[in-house]
């Protein structure tokens, strides 16, 4: 950091409170937040920052969701940090060896340092005339004020304390075991139950597989079907493969990361650009992979195109290979109502259950139930739009961590905190205190929405989330390609206000 600025940053002196005042301040120690913290240390180097996590562990998402056969909807290579690649020859990944990865990387980068356990922020407020985020932290010891001229927001898409309720008529009446996902107890033995699973996104997807392993008989129940495409995963004792063998690590590191970085893309364009064509391949390699006997229609043929909702990925097909189980079953079929007992469905069938998982959708949410101001003034987040999907308009000084829902998330992590950090080091360099996104009346009046996605969990939270608009820097995220472009080359003061308030 430039040294006119360190002086503003560091208050010890006139605050009291030596050790709680930072340059950059981070909230939240999952994939984003550890990966923001590197890029601060790395692209800023004499800045003081700390990571703030308001749970025990850091992990975010892989260290909170602990239902059987957790593992990551994206490959590893991509999803993975770019400057510590997922060194492991399977892309698909359980949740715990993700969290050894992530606590493996913040060792190896010396961000385990920076990190502050158990610090949930309740407020921060925005101060003009300190020209710094003032936050209100509850820690162990109680509460306690810190500072920071920049506040990055790892603090992921949906709320880790109240799931999405799920609109299921009548649950209240069963008797046996409900569960949801994200609070999926630890000892819960579920060997010789019953199990209904509703949902049929990549938790359910998930779920199944690995439920079918001890119980009894698992049934996913379904409103309608997602689409679904098997993953090719490394096996033990599997020969090595041709880049293996050409390849010394390093270079095969990188070039997996690139080969999941350009096919997925090229794919999902051609998803795009040819729907139909696209639907019939996802569609008949389903077919090959389930029973002979198993109806495709209804029950794998979704109504809409593919990449309108996430597309969902198994490994080795071990979702399509439960059906062969047995004790496994699929059903296309809305609900009547939920009984003591179990499911009656519109079509009058009925199905029986000792446990009924809600895999029904996360709680969708922005900026992690922290209550913002500026000036004491709260902010009213759905009022707002982003700026290259990273700041909130007439927000200054604060950035969010949005990743992609066409790709691995942190790919669109990363971007945007090597975009924080050459904003940062550019108003370090012209003097600047600090910088408000202004988004022009015309450009307001041509409100999108910024995540495109038509599932229901994220349709029904969209007014919980800023807007985006149709032109400039207001426009929703394309690629990772172009995010990347901007990242390091693009313009850094198209609409921002920057200020120099200290020497006004």
């Amino acid at each position: 950091m430039a040294t006119h600025n360190r002086s503003d940053s560091a208050h010890a002196s006139d605050d009291g409170s030596s050790g709680n005042s930072f340059d950059v301040l981070i909230i939240g120690a999952g994939i984003s937040g550890i990966n923001s913290a590197y890029r601060v240390q790395n692209n800023l180097p004499s800045a003081t920052y700390a990571v703030l996590e308001g749970r025990a562990n850091l992990g975010g998402t892989w260290d909170l969701f602990k239902y059987p056969g957790i593992r990551s909807d994206s490959d590893l290579y991509t999803f993975g940090f770019p400057f510590n690649p997922w060194y492991k020859d399977n892309p698909i990944a359980t949740g715990d060896s993700i969290v050894q990865y992530m606590t493996a990387t913040t060792k190896k980068f010396g961000i385990d340092k920076h990190l502050k356990f158990q610090h949930k922020v309740r407020s921060a407020d925005w101060s003009t005339a300190e020209q710094r985020w003032v936050l209100d932290v509850e820690t162990e010891a109680g509460s306690k004020t810190m500072y920071a001229r920049f506040l990055i927001l790892g603090t992921g898409y949906y709320n880790y304390d109240k799931p999405l309720d799920a609109d299921i008529p009548g649950l209240e009446n069963f008797q046996g075991k409900r569960i949801h996902p994200q609070f999926w107890p630890s000892d819960f033995d579920y060997s010789n139950k019953k199990i209904v699973v509703i949902g049929s996104g990549a938790t359910a997807i998930t779920l199944v597989p690995a439920l079918a392993e001890k119980a009894a008989k698992v049934t996913m129940l379904q409103r309608s079907p997602s689409y679904i495409l098997s993953l090719p995963q490394r096996k033990p004792g599997d020969p090595p493969s041709w880049s293996e063998w050409l390849l010394p690590r390093s270079i095969l590191l990188k070039f997996r990361r690139w080969f999941f970085l350009v096919q997925p893309y090229l794919f999902y364009l051609f998803c795009r650009k040819y729907p139909e064509k696209a639907s019939k391949f996802v569609i008949g390699g389903a077919r090959k992979q389930l029973p002979k006997d198993m109806a495709i229609d209804p029950h794998f043929t979704p109504r809409y195109n593919v990449w309108d909702q996430r597309l969902c990925l198994c490994p080795n097909g071990d979702f399509f290979k439960a059906f062969k189980r047995g004790n496994t079953d699929v059903v296309t079929s809305t609900i009547k109502t939920v009984t003591a007992d179990g499911i009656e469905l519109a079509n009058g069938d009925k199905l029986s259950a000792d446990v009924i998982v809600t895999a029904t959708g996360l709680n969708l949410q922005f900026c992690g139930q922290i209550a913002l101001s500026v000036d004491k003034k709260p902010i009213n987040i759905p009022q707002h739009f982003l700026w290259r999907n990273t700041m909130i308009s007439s927000v200054p000084n604060l950035f969010t961590v949005i990743g992609y829902v066409n790709a691995p998330w942190t790919l669109g992590a990363d971007s945007c905190a090597r975009l924080v950090t050459r904003l940062i080091a550019h108003m370090d360099k012209k003097g600047y205190t600090s910088a408000t996104p202004e988004i022009s009346a015309e450009a307001a009046a041509q409100p999108t929405q910024a995540l495109a996605l038509k599932s229901t969990y994220i349709q029904r939270g969209l007014d919980h989330m800023p807007k985006t608009a149709t032109v400039g820097p207001w426009k929703p995220r394309e690629n990772y390609f172009k995010d990347n472009w901007t990242a390091n080359w693009g313009k850094l003061e198209e609409g921002l206000v920057l200020t120099n308030a200290k020497s006004a």
